[in-house]
C-alpha cells in the first residue's frame, strides 16, 4: 500500500479503494472452479451438453473425462480385488510356448502357491501367464487376471477364475502390488522388465516393505544380473546392496521359502 492520507491502492494498478473498476474489455465466463477468457469462452453451457444428446461426443475423448475414467478403473480394481487372500503375482512372457519348461515352470509354481494359500495374480495372458493360473485353478486355489487393452490383446485366459481389464498400464501396475506381497518373475520380454524394474524400485526407495522380488530360472537372468553388477553398480550407478533386492533360483522349494519367510498377515500391509 503506497501513498498519503486517506489514497488506497491495490494490486498494481492506479484504482483508487472504493472506486469502480473500469469494465473488462472481453469476455469470461466461470465453469465451476475453473475461469476462462477470451477465445476459451464457449457458447454452450455444461448442463446443455449434458442433456443435448443430439450433440457432437468429442467430450468423450478428452482428459477431463479421461480423470473420471481413470479414477472408475481404479474404483473397480479396489472394489474387485479387496477381499483376496495373500497373493502373490507371477509376471512371464506371453509368448512362452505351452509344450515348454519354462511353461512347465510356471504352471508348477502356480500350483505351489495356491497348495501354500496364495492367490495367483497374473496378466491374464497367454504363455508363462497362463500356466501360473493354470496351475493354481488345478490346485482349486483362486486364479486372478488383470487383462490390459492392446491392439494384439488376445484376452484372459481360460484359467482366470476371477479377471479384470484395464485401460491404463499405470491403474493395473497398482493392483499388481497393492495386492501382492511379492512377485515370482518367469523368463520375460520388455512387459515382464517392466514391471520386475518398477518393483525394484519401488523396494529400493522403501515404497513398498518386506517385499520379496524372485527371478526364476538362472540360465535366462544371469546376463542381467552379471549387468547390473558389472556395468550398474561397477560405475556407481546403484549400490552393491541393491543387489540383494531381488533372489535369483531354479527352485521351486526355493521360491516358497522365499516368499515364507517374508509373508505377513494382510493387516500389516
Amino acid at each position: 500500500m503506497t501513498g498519503t492520507g486517506d489514497e488506497k491502492h491495490y494490486g498494481h494498478g492506479p484504482e483508487r479503494v472504493g472506486e469502480p473498476r473500469p469494465k473488462k474489455a472481453w469476455p469470461e465466463k466461470q465453469k465451476g472452479p475453473v475461469l476462462v477468457r477470451r477465445d476459451q469462452v464457449g457458447e454452450s453451457t455444461t448442463d446443455q451438453r449434458l442433456l443435448d444428446t443430439t450433440g457432437p461426443t468429442d467430450w468423450l475423448h478428452t482428459d477431463p473425462w479421461r480423470v473420471l475414467r481413470i479414477t472408475s478403473e481404479f474404483v473397480e480394481g479396489f472394489g474387485a480385488l479387496a477381499e483376496l487372500p495373500p497373493a502373490i503375482s507371477v509376471f512371464g512372457s506371453a509368448r512362452t510356448p505351452v509344450d515348454s519348461p519354462e511353461y512347465a515352470a510356471g504352471v508348477a509354481i502356480g500350483r505351489a502357491l495356491a497348495e501354500a494359500g496364495y492367490a495367483v495374480i497374473t496378466g491374464g495372458g497367454p504363455g508363462a501367464m497362463e500356466a501360473a493360473n493354470r496351475g493354481a485353478s488345478d490346485a482349486g486355489g483362486l486364479s486372478v487376471g488383470l487383462g490390459i487393452e492392446l491392439p494384439f490383446e488376445q484376452g484372459l485366459n481360460e484359467f482366470v477364475d476371477l479377471g479384470l481389464n484395464f485401460r491404463y498400464f499405470f491403474v493395473r501396475k497398482t493392483m499388481f502390488v497393492k495386492y501382492a506381497q511379492g512377485f515370482v518373475v518367469l523368463p520375460g520380454g520388455l512387459g515382464t522388465l517392466d514391471e520386475l524394474f518398477e518393483a525394484l524400485t519401488l523396494v529400493q526407495t522403501k515404497k513398498v516393505t518386506r517385499f520379496p522380488v524372485i527371478l526364476f530360472g538362472s540360465e535366462y537372468w544371469g546376463g542381467l544380473f552379471d549387468w547390473l553388477k558389472n556395468t550398474l553398480v561397477a560405475q556407481g550407478k546403484a549400490a552393491p546392496h541393491d543387489l540383494e533386492l531381488f533372489h535369483i533360483t531354479d527352485e521351486i522349494d526355493e521360491v516358497m521359502k522365499i516368499l515364507a519367510d517374508a509373508r505377513r498377515p494382510v493387516n500389516e500391509i
